[in-house]
C-alpha cells in the first residue's frame, strides 16, 4: 500500500476533509491563467489575424495561380473567409503548440518547482490532481482554438466586410451557415489535437522537465506529419492522426462530406484515451520525490 493511499485513508475521517474537494478546478484554472506562458500564448494567437491583415495590406490581395484557386486566394473575400484561412494556416503547427504547452507543462512544472510532493501531501489524491490539471489544460487548449477564429472574424469583418464564405471550388455559404460550419471546424481541430494533448500529458507525468514534455509532444506530432507524407506507407497512413488533420475542409463545402472527419475523430479519440490511461496508471505508481 502506497504512502499516499495510507495518508488518504487516515485523513478521510478528519473533520471537513473530502477528497473530491481538493484542488478545485477553479483554483487550478486561476493558477494557470496567471502564468506568463498562458498570457503570452493567448497574445500570440490573438495577434495572428492582425499580422495576416498587415501582410495582405503590404503585399496586396492574394491571387490564384493560373486556373487553380485555393482557400488562401479567397482570404480577403469576407470575414468568414479570413477566419477560415487563419484556421488553415495554423491548424498544422501553430495550434499544436498551445495544446502541448498547456497539457505538457502542467504536471512537470510542479515537479520542477518541487511543489508536486507538497500538493500530494495536502493531501490531494493523485487521480484528483491529474484530473484537475488535465481538465484545465484541455480547457485552456480549447479556449486558445476558439480565440483565434473569433478574433479573425472580428478583424476580417472590419477589414473586408461581413459576407458569405466563398468556396475555392465554386459556390458559397451564407454567413449564418458559414458561422455554424466554422464552429464544427474548431471542434474537429480540437478533437484532432487530443493526441498531442495525450502525448504531452503522459510525458508530463514522466519527467521533471516541462520543456522535455512540451518539446517531446511537438516533436512526435511533427514525426507523425512527416510519416503521413510518405506515400509508400499506403493505407497505413490512415492510422495516423495527422492524415486526417485537414479533413475539416470537407465541412466548408455546399454539400459537406463527414466520413473523413468521423474517421479522424475515431482515430484521435482512441489514441488519446490510451495515452491518458497510461498517464494516470503510471503516475499512480510513481515515486514522487520532487
Amino acid at each position: 500500500m502506497s504512502a499516499d493511499t495510507t495518508l488518504a485513508e487516515r485523513t478521510e475521517t478528519a473533520h471537513g476533509y473530502r477528497a473530491g474537494r481538493t484542488l478545485p478546478l477553479r483554483v487550478e484554472l486561476i493558477r494557470q491563467l496567471k502564468r506568463r506562458r498562458t498570457l503570452v500564448m493567448f497574445a500570440i494567437l490573438a495577434a495572428l489575424p492582425f499580422v495576416l491583415v498587415a501582410a495582405f495590406a503590404i503585399g496586396g490581395e492574394p491571387d490564384g495561380r493560373g486556373d487553380r484557386i485555393t482557400l488562401m486566394d479567397t482570404a480577403t473575400a469576407s470575414g468568414a473567409n479570413f477566419a477560415a484561412v487563419n484556421l488553415f494556416v495554423s491548424a498544422g503547427f501553430l495550434l499544436v503548440i498551445p495544446v502541448a504547452l498547456f497539457c505538457g507543462d502542467t504536471v512537470a512544472s510542479e515537479a520542477s518547482w518541487s511543489s508536486l510532493r507538497y500538493l500530494l501531501a495536502a493531501p490531494v489524491p493523485r487521480a484528483r490532481l491529474l484530473w484537475s490539471k488535465l481538465v484545465v489544460g484541455l480547457g485552456l487548449s480549447l479556449a486558445a482554438m476558439v480565440l483565434l477564429p473569433v478574433v479573425a472574424v472580428g478583424v476580417g469583418t472590419v477589414a473586408y466586410g461581413w459576407g458569405p464564405l466563398e468556396i475555392p471550388t465554386g459556390g458559397s455559404l451564407e454567413a449564418g451557415t458559414a458561422a455554424g460550419r466554422l464552429v464544427i471546424v474548431v471542434a474537429f481541430i480540437f478533437v484532432s489535437q487530443l493526441v498531442t494533448a495525450g502525448l504531452a500529458f503522459w510525458l508530463s507525468t514522466k519527467t521533471d522537465a516541462p520543456l522535455g514534455a512540451v518539446g517531446g509532444a511537438v516533436g512526435l506530432t511533427i514525426v507523425g506529419n512527416v510519416l503521413d507524407a510518405v506515400t509508400a506507407l499506403g493505407d497505413w497512413r490512415h492510422f495516423l492522426p495527422a492524415h486526417w488533420q485537414f479533413a475539416w475542409a470537407d465541412a466548408v463545402q455546399p454539400d459537406p462530406e463527414w466520413s473523413g472527419m468521423i474517421q479522424g475523430t475515431a482515430i484521435s479519440i482512441t489514441y488519446a484515451l490510451v495515452l491518458f490511461a497510461l498517464a494516470f496508471r503510471g503516475f499512480a505508481r510513481k515515486d514522487v520525490v520532487s
